[in-house]
């Protein structure tokens, strides 16, 4: 069993103590600006540098995890021939779930949004993100082991991508296709990998709109309580 090594906080810069009004200040500001993100799903096919989102993956890569395992991992697909392969087999799990699969509770939820079958944004973005969940990894300890809290460390990730792509200035569209298994097969990644989520990124079309109904919101007072 590996020992614990520790290193002290201070040694490594990274933690800045900030008054009370600062952090107000700070705080309010994130909540500013994450409030403006929006699903969308017009987008333009206008270029987005890559470089723009690794870093925005990088950032991803930077979410705690159980066991510092890290069980993400991310492929970058911006090649025309693989999203429209892509967006072929999330189609045709699409027309299955809307034709039948899916409960008449879980259509009438989705309703008010206009969702359907058609997904041409997943060929019109310039970047889809495939995110994966390693069910076993290595990156622990260095000899390969089973993956505790791999949906929630996945989770987190996954949120600290979106903010950060949102920060960068692009929109975003989370999709998850139910079953995902194409996309293991068409990006060629391994038995122990588990597809979680596709994420849309780029600038949204000139043209693009919000569902009124994603625009409700609940206040603070119904999803928190102070004891």
């Amino acid at each position: 069993m590996l020992q614990p090594e520790f290193v002290p906080l201070a040694a490594l810069g990274d933690y800045v103590a900030r008054a009370d009004e600062e952090m107000r200040a700070r705080a309010r500001a994130f909540f500013e600006e994450i409030r403006r993100r929006h699903t969308v799903r017009e987008f333009s096919p206008e270029p987005v540098p890559r470089d723009v989102v690794e870093t925005c993956i990088a950032a991803a890569g930077r979410a705690p995890s159980g066991a510092n395992q890290q069980p993400w991992r991310f492929v970058l697909v911006g090649d025309r021939e693989i999203k429209r392969k892509i967006r072929a087999a999330a189609e045709a799990e699409e027309r299955a779930f809307y034709a039948g699969k899916a409960s008449p509770e879980w259509l009438d939820a989705l309703a008010p949004l206009g969702t359907d079958e058609v997904k041409p944004y997943l060929e019109i973005a310039p970047w889809l993100i495939a995110v994966f969940a390693e069910r076993r990894n290595a990156a622990a300890t260095g000899r390969e082991q089973k993956t505790y809290y791999m949906n929630e460390s996945v989770g987190i990730a996954t949120g600290f991508l979106i903010a950060a792509l949102h920060h960068a200035g692009l929109a975003t569209l989370t999709h998850t296709p139910n079953p995902m298994a194409f996309l293991s097969e068409i990006l060629d990644r391994p038995p122990s990998e588990k597809p979680y989520m596709l994420i849309v990124a780029g600038r949204p079309a000139a043209n693009a709109q919000v569902p009124k109904h994603a625009l409700k919101k609940k206040a603070l007072e119904d999803i928190l309580r102070v004891v």
